[in-house]
């Protein structure tokens, strides 16, 4: 499934896990301001917000799964099968399709406060982009520097939680997944004290035993624990380097390897990709499951004021620098 998370320093930087069998063909596309958006049934947009992210493109449309604006909102798509719900197309409210809820949010909101703005007058439509491209059961997570919230469509209508950690995963509903963090209360990143006995002499054997029980298994409630706990006790410098390292070492905490998650005979649920988005400066940082080097997209090396937008296919295959090489350029193993 995906985990996403939100980290602050200096910047605000958003970011995800893609967790599936297979790719759709993923690539790191940049819709420019002028670049023209038709909704189904929310009217044109002609002129809005330069958007980033990664998204599967059909006939140059960007159907994105994670990206932020050029104004600093972070948006992610995360799969909510089984609970997920759209509605009918109703004539008294803002009726958008769910493959276009993240450009619907971000080509025209620069504040967590408009979104939610925004929001209350929106219904989550069933209307799919094709017949190849049914709809998909998600549920999102939309932030900026000020907060997060998650966003859910269920049969019983559309819900908005404050969202305090800054985390998502996949199942249960998000009210549960916040009541659960109740069972770890205890875990510290601080070595733990004999609270079980006066009369025992007890001891920490070991590092890390405050933190023992917390859940190491791949299901969307651990994750979701999990990066929580390593997300909000995580810290590092504020240079550039320093925080995007940081940030893909809170969502390495939840990498999946191929063998670990079987979904069916021989097919396995890998970590496709991990993005980090520098939302205040606009770029877009990933690594793929055979690519552990960091690759950045700058959205302002692009012109924003365009309409044609611009798509980068990611870069795949391990990039090894061998140390002592006989020159200094990189040579390949």
């Amino acid at each position: 499934m995906c985990t996403a998370a939100t980290y602050q320093t200096k910047d605000f930087y958003f970011g995800r896990t893609l967790d599936y069998e297979f790719s759709y063909g993923d690539q790191i596309a940049i819709t420019p301001r002028n670049y023209p958006f038709s909704f189904r049934h929310a009217g044109e947009m002609n002129t809005h917000y330069a958007i980033i992210g990664m998204a599967h493109v059909a006939g140059n449309y960007p159907l994105y799964y994670d990206a932020i604006n050029e104004k600093g909102v972070g948006m992610a798509g995360l799969n909510f099968v089984g609970n997920a719900a759209y509605a009918d197309v109703t004539s008294d409210r803002d009726n958008v399709a769910q493959f276009e809820f993240i450009p619907w949010i971000l080509s025209q909101c620069a504040t967590l406060s408009e979104v939610q703005t925004l929001l209350e007058r929106m219904t989550l439509v069933d209307t799919p982009f094709s017949e190849q491209f049914p709809l998909a059961q998600l549920h999102w997570i939309i932030s900026d520097q000020t907060g997060s919230i998650t966003v859910e469509s269920m049969a019983d209508g559309l819900h908005i939680y404050e969202n305090p950690v800054g985390v998502l995963t996949n199942n249960p509903p998000f009210p549960q997944q916040m009541f659960q963090l109740n069972n770890f209360m205890h875990l510290s990143p601080k070595q733990p004290v004999n609270a079980f006995s006066d009369d025992l002499v007890l001891t920490a054997y070991s590092r890390g035993m405050g933190a023992l029980g917390l859940p190491g298994d791949l299901s969307s409630a651990s994750r979701f624990v999990r990066v929580a706990f390593t997300k909000m006790n995580a810290f590092s410098g504020d240079s550039e380097n320093e925080s995007v390292s940081q940030f893909f070492h809170i969502l390495g905490s939840v990498d999946q390897q191929r063998g670990c998650c079987e979904v069916a005979d021989g097919k396995y649920e890998i970590t496709l990709y991990t993005s980090c988005c520098n939302a205040d400066r606009g770029i877009y940082y990933y690594t793929t499951y055979e690519n552990h080097q960091i690759t950045a997209v700058d959205m302002y090396r692009e012109n924003l004021d365009g309409e044609i937008p611009v798509h980068y296919p990611l870069v795949q295959g391990e990039h090894i620098l061998l140390q002592n090489a006989a020159d200094t350029t990189e040579e390949k193993l």
